[in-house]
């Protein structure tokens, strides 16, 4: 890869064969800055669980050293702050290679303690801020790239790593002078400056931001009616100390005064970090405000708009729901992957005043306009009165305490002081109240849990046991992959609880059912039969093929869930189904003119390339029929079901098994019989599937002419005798042009030849179906066109052999699942 003149997103090596790199350039351990390691793994490396123990090593010991050259090279070089401002994804390998060619302990002396969480130079924090948001483009790019490898002295990929794990927590502190993002102030009801109103309101402002301050949360009404100030005033959830709460709110009086809202006597101020409302009347138990909306909009455009945008309705959905019925400060982050490199940060919140169902159903309003502002962008808001929403493609709050937030663990009741100023004995029963209470009904639950547990047979459950155990490290890693993971009760409510009325379908792995999340986006859920043999394999495979694979002719896997015993797949739900739903159908079929045909022929072809030469991994299929290939609302086919999919590396691209798996009639010969699979295995089934395509036939066993014939032997028959119009018959006639559809059938039987040495690459498959300019070889007869039943003779004869040879087979006749 050529230093500067690359900036394509592709990239040769993953992440993680640099991780014992890392180990070996520290070897001490400890928690010291796990912190540190927390953020890189969420934001930069993917999963905690399988790299949390390299990065310990790789990120402990690191004290900041040798301040000035930090400040000669990196904190006052004019010419890399212009380098780092011009920063974008992606960033060519020659402004990486020369800004960080030198500085490997200038990445140690960028390490922060975990006390002061400052930097040890001093640095501009907006700049500083700037770093962080390209950072992590920055190293990726370095980390792919062998040119700058070879640049780069011993330890200075290090280095990098620890600038960007201490550069995020200036994202993460609370900002002193927390800029006011937006407000909300109806212009119809003013109120006299001087008056009764306006001491009330000044009253309140003296006293809510402090009582706020301690607690993150309060409510108070100050004066006497008609002219009473309520007030409520909150501190984002991740807001860990008082001091940094209370900075934030403690401008909002003058911020106030010189707003838009300045007389105003109903007004709401918005902070990064904080928020402020106010009010001549009650909104305690009003429900939630959304009378009005602001959405902040950042106008790049995200990596993978369609990806993304997916990603994002699913992550958004999740937290909305987290947020209203989980966290005890109405409060929910999280995040998920869009490309190996790029990953999407959400945050959902509520004021803390609302019910349950009131923050939901504000949540849902922000969450549902996100397509129409802001949801193939690299970030935006969405905020109401009552609660917001925003997304980043870098963190921007603070990992640790968001979680802490989010713990279900009963929390401090809001407030911290009294709400008319002369009820404090009550405030202090009701903060008893909601201490004690939940923790009797814990201890009560305990208790009665005890109970049955004791009571209960003691029946034979140890195969269930021993099942869980086999499969949880494959479930651990799918944890880990770059899918995202979604919540089984988000599912149960998609699904209406997995009910008949959604169900589509019924499959080899399992039932499929169609699913509407709460922003309204439709998903397919795929989910594994409890007595099916290999769905874990099968899942295991979907879920790792499919995360790294991105192309318009693959279906797309939005996640995945492994909750209690359910093990689940999440798709895109394409609303034309499957190909066989449509082709063989008498009625349907008349759907699906010559044009059409062509395009998915064509679609399927484009797909396979990708799959065996054009994606980083090189993948063979291995169950590629008409069932596999869904269609979306125009038409473009994308291939599915990866189950059976098998891995390649660059060397290798021929493999052997003993279970044969699959569906006979789209089997190469090499593989029904001999187990041996390879890309060329793959082109066979393409070459059945074509044929299938163009005539209109399955590719079935037949007796209506006598002897029984399949759909190759059909083809070859018509072909080899000069008869090639009753091959074109199952196509409707408008449309049709024979050349093109002769074409068509000629690749096919190139496909479908005995030989595998004989078979055409899908790159020169692609270039024959757009190029009528290239000469077509004349095919040999197919595999398996064979008198009467020498087919069927012979694959019994290899099941015969198989059979000595203790293997298994899993073929399906023709296992049509409905999507």
């Amino acid at each position: 890869m050529d230093s500067g003149d690359s900036d394509s997103g592709n990239y040769d090596e993953p992440l993680w064969k640099h991780v014992n790199a890392l180990e070996e350039m520290c070897s001490l351990e400890g928690e010291r800055v796990k912190f540190l390691c927390d953020y890189c793994n969420r934001t930069f490396l993917g999963s905690y669980s399988t790299v949390e123990e390299h990065l310990l090593r790789a990120c402990e010991g690191m004290t900041p050293t040798i301040r000035a050259q930090v400040r000669n090279e990196f904190c006052e070089s004019k010419k890399a702050n212009a380098r780092m401002r011009s920063a974008d994804v992606p960033v060519p390998h020659s402004v990486a290679c020369s800004y960080y060619g030198g500085i490997p302990d200038a990445g140690k002396a960028m390490v922060q303690s975990k006390k002061r969480k400052r930097s040890t130079c001093d640095l501009d924090e907006d700049y500083l801020m700037e770093v962080r948001d390209h950072l992590d483009a920055i190293i990726a790019r370095m980390f792919y790239s062998s040119a700058c490898s070879s640049r780069l002295p011993p330890g200075a990929m290090h280095g990098l790593l620890l600038i960007l794990l201490c550069s995020s927590l200036l994202a993460t502190a609370a900002n002193a002078d927390d800029p006011v993002i937006t407000s909300f102030c109806p212009s119809n009801a003013n109120y006299t400056r001087g008056g009764a109103f306006q001491a009330s309101l000044d009253a309140l402002l003296s006293s809510l931001p402090a009582t706020a301050a301690s607690a993150g949360f309060a409510k108070d009404t100050t004066g006497a009616s008609p002219n009473q100030a309520y007030g409520l005033a909150q501190c984002r959830a991740d807001v860990i100390n008082t001091s940094a709460c209370g900075a934030c709110l403690g401008g909002t009086a003058r911020d106030l005064a010189a707003s838009n809202c300045a007389g105003q006597k109903k007004a709401t101020l918005v902070y990064d970090h904080c928020l402020l409302r106010l009010s001549d009347e009650s909104f305690a138990g009003a429900g939630a405000d959304t009378s009005v909306a602001v959405m902040l909009v950042n106008p790049q455009n995200a990596t993978e708009p369609e990806v993304f945008a997916q990603r994002l309705g699913a992550l958004m959905s999740n937290l909305s729901r987290k947020a209203a019925y989980e966290s005890p400060r109405m409060f929910a982050v999280g995040s998920a992957a869009v490309t190996p490199f790029v990953s999407v940060y959400g945050m959902a919140q509520c004021t803390r005043d609302l019910a349950a169902g009131d923050c939901n159903s504000c949540l849902v309003g922000a969450v549902a306009s996100l397509p129409s502002c802001c949801s193939v962008k690299r970030g935006g808001q969405v905020i109401y009165p009552s609660c917001a929403i925003r997304f980043e493609e870098a963190p921007f709050y603070n990992i640790q305490a968001a979680e802490a937030a989010m713990s279900p663990t009963p929390a401090a009741p809001p407030g911290g002081g009294p709400v008319n100023g002369s009820n404090g004995s009550n405030h202090t029963v009701r903060t008893a109240l909601l201490v004690s209470i939940p923790v009797a009904v814990a201890l009560v639950v305990v208790l009665l849990a005890a109970l049955c547990l004791c009571k209960r047979n003691r029946k034979p459950h140890q195969h269930v046991q021993i099942a869980i155990a086999s499969s949880h490290a494959d479930d651990e890693e799918m944890r880990s992959s770059e899918s995202l993971l979604y919540d089984l009760n988000t599912l149960r409510a998609a699904t209406n609880n997995f009910s008949e009325e959604n169900k589509l379908g019924e499959g080899g792995f399992g039932p499929v059912y169609k699913g509407t999340l709460l922003n309204g986006q439709d998903i397919a859920v795929k989910r594994l039969s409890a007595t099916s043999q290999h769905g874990q394999v099968e899942m295991k495979n979907e879920v790792f093929l499919l995360a790294k694979l991105q192309h318009r002719n693959l279906v797309r896997l939005l996640g995945c869930c492994i909750e209690e015993h359910e093990r689940l797949l999440i798709y895109e739900f394409l609303t034309n189904n499957s190909l066989d739903k449509i082709l063989f159908d008498p009625v349907r079929q008349q759907e699906l003119g010559w044009g059409l045909r062509h395009k998915i022929i064509e679609g399927i072809s484009r797909g396979l390339l990708y799959l065996h030469e054009d994606s980083r991994l090189t993948i063979i299929h291995r169950d590629l029929k008409a069932s596999n290939i869904l269609l979306d609302a125009d038409m473009n086919p994308k291939i599915s079901d990866f189950g059976l999919a098998k891995l390649f590396s660059i060397e290798s691209s021929v493999g052997n098994t003993s279970h044969i798996a699959g569906t006979y009639g789209y089997m190469a010969p090499e593989y029904a019989l001999h187990g041996i699979f390879s890309a060329k295995s793959d082109v066979f089934s393409y070459g059945v599937l074509v044929l299938e395509i163009v005539t209109g036939r399955r590719n079935t066993f037949t007796h209506a002419s006598g002897p029984s014939e399949d759909l190759l032997t059909y083809v070859w028959r018509h072909w080899s005798r000069g008869n090639v119009q009753a091959l074109l018959e199952g196509c409707p006639g408008e449309g049709r042009r024979p050349q093109e559809m002769l074409r068509c059938i000629h690749v096919g039987l190139l496909c479908v030849q005995e030989d595998p040495q004989l078979r055409p690459g899908m790159a020169s498959v692609v270039v024959m179906l757009n190029s009528r300019s290239i000469t077509l070889p004349a095919p040999d007869a197919p595999a398996f066109a064979l008198p009467g039943r020498a087919f069927t003779a012979a694959v019994r004869d290899a099941d015969r052999e198989g059979r000595r040879e203790q293997s298994f087979n899993d073929v399906s006749v023709s296992d049509l699942e409905p999507r």
